[in-house]
């Protein structure tokens, strides 16, 4: 209490958090604008439907796609397409940076480089924005979604425009609020965005688990009893507990400075570690691995209700089997995606992560791992030490992955609420709300005040004694 108290002591600090805060509520209040000839009610009957049922799929993807728009799929927004094409575009030129060498050559000048990448990503992001917002009010379209005065020749063009407009200024609009917390707020601002987003399902998530739980011994079918309830808790906290444990986790290599003699006296010879993060790819591989399983559980899903009477018997039987066993939850889905968690941890821990270019560093710095010849036997042992430490972060991650469909399946809980026991909108949650802590902490320290994760005893005026 008395840290939160130091917060709001310090005006800097003060008006950097009140304006986050304000550009949250705005990001929230463009939720409730809707686009121009949509029916909302056939719209959030349709997403209630496909939630429930998962007929094709769609529903999975629904949900998957909610994580990164704050459930905006439900009803149709100016935000509908929420902070997702600028991630999207990010995370194409961060892959592209280690193919192309223009992109490589920027990204070593430095700020006037990476604010030229910046540059580009922003004009991708509107791209982004064009193809997905059309893809989904032609899918709107085709299910029935549209009020029927846009549905003529003239009005639809109006429909078209107006959606396009709106979805694509609506996350630019997006793109610059995170850019404006960058700058005047606290936190990075386009995950603290995506964050609110993740965070905004939970009230949604705890009325269902609410009407759905019975407190006695025996609930009935569909009913959430005691023992249900206190495993989630008592498995929400471990969870917690974990991804917090595994983001901060670090190997530290030792590091030894040179020393150097001028004159009389000795500079150097200083040591200190390299931290090397377990779980160096973050959550990209979950994202990767979820995006890439929602293809085959929904095209076996249309070959099997494809799949009509006049259909051989083998087929019918193959497509069905595959159809069931590609579903969340069931064993050959775990076992896919635990196998491609494994192979983009260790793609993206490649993308990101250069042995050479950090060896060649310590090189330049004067540093050295004792025992290692500095240049490539450095650059091997760091390969191999990222290797290993990768395999258990791979684990990790696949373990938080596998948990909420597990639950959902074999528990009857239902997906929106298991969701919250692990998988990428947790650890998005916790890692965001570490680098946000981390940051207030900073701020505190600087001003001589105890933060969150010191452990000085604030004096008079809360400052340390």
């Amino acid at each position: 209490m008395r840290t939160l108290i130091n917060i709001f002591r310090i005006p800097e600090l003060r008006k950097r958090v009140f304006f986050t805060l304000g550009v949250l509520i705005i990001y929230r209040l463009g939720f409730f604008i809707p686009l121009i000839g949509v029916d909302q009610s056939a719209l959030k009957s349709y997403y209630e439907s496909q939630s429930t049922t998962d007929g094709l799929g769609l529903g999975r993807i629904l949900e998957y796609a909610s994580i990164f728009s704050g459930g905006s799929f439900s009803q149709s927004t100016v935000f509908g397409l929420g902070i997702m094409p600028y991630i999207t575009a990010a995370i194409i030129f961060q892959l592209l940076q280690t193919a192309i060498p223009r992109l490589q050559e920027l990204k070593k000048e430095g700020a006037s480089g990476q604010q030229k990448i910046t540059e580009w990503t922003r004009y991708t992001t509107v791209g982004m924005c064009l193809i997905q917002g059309f893809m989904w009010m032609k899918f709107m379209l085709a299910n029935n979604m549209v009020r029927e005065e846009f549905l003529s020749s003239g009005t639809l063009l109006i429909f078209y425009v107006s959606g396009l407009t709106a979805l694509t200024a609506g996350s630019i609009f997006l793109m610059w609020l995170g850019e404006q917390i960058d700058k005047y707020g606290i936190g990075n601002g386009v995950s603290l965005i995506l964050t609110a987003g993740i965070i905004s399902q939970m009230p949604n998530a705890i009325t269902e688990l609410s009407n759905r739980t019975d407190l006695s011994l025996q609930a009935g079918q569909g009913q959430i009893g005691i023992v249900g309830i206190l495993f989630l808790i008592v498995a929400f906290v471990i969870v917690v507990a974990g991804s917090i444990l595994i983001t901060l986790a670090q190997r530290r290599i030792p590091i030894q400075q040179a020393r150097h003699t001028r004159g009389r006296k000795a500079y150097g010879g200083q040591r200190h570690y390299l931290p090397l993060r377990v779980n160096h790819a973050g959550v990209m591989p979950i994202i990767f691995a979820s995006s890439l399983l929602i293809f085959p559980s929904a095209f076996f899903g249309y070959l099997a209700s494809s799949a009509g009477v006049d259909a051989p018997g083998w087929w019918r039987e193959t497509v069905t089997f595959l159809n069931i066993n590609f579903q969340m939850g069931e064993y050959p889905y775990i076992v896919l995606e635990i196998l491609l968690i494994y192979f983009f941890s260790y793609f993206w821990t490649t993308v990101v992560f250069s042995p050479e270019e950090m060896a060649q560093q310590l090189r330049e710095n004067g540093s050295f791992i004792p025992g290692l010849r500095p240049g490539p036997r450095t650059a091997e042992y760091l390969e191999t030490v990222v290797e290993r430490v990768t395999y258990v972060g791979a684990g990790f991650l696949a373990i938080i992955a596998v948990i909420p469909s597990m639950v959902s399946k074999y528990m009857e809980i239902p997906l929106n609420i298991s969701s919250f026991l692990g998988g990428t909108g947790l650890l998005i949650v916790v890692s965001v709300g570490l680098d946000l802590l981390q940051r207030v902490e900073a701020n505190l320290v600087m001003r001589n005040y105890s933060g969150f994760l010191s452990g000085a005893e604030p004096g008079r005026g809360g400052r340390p004694n």
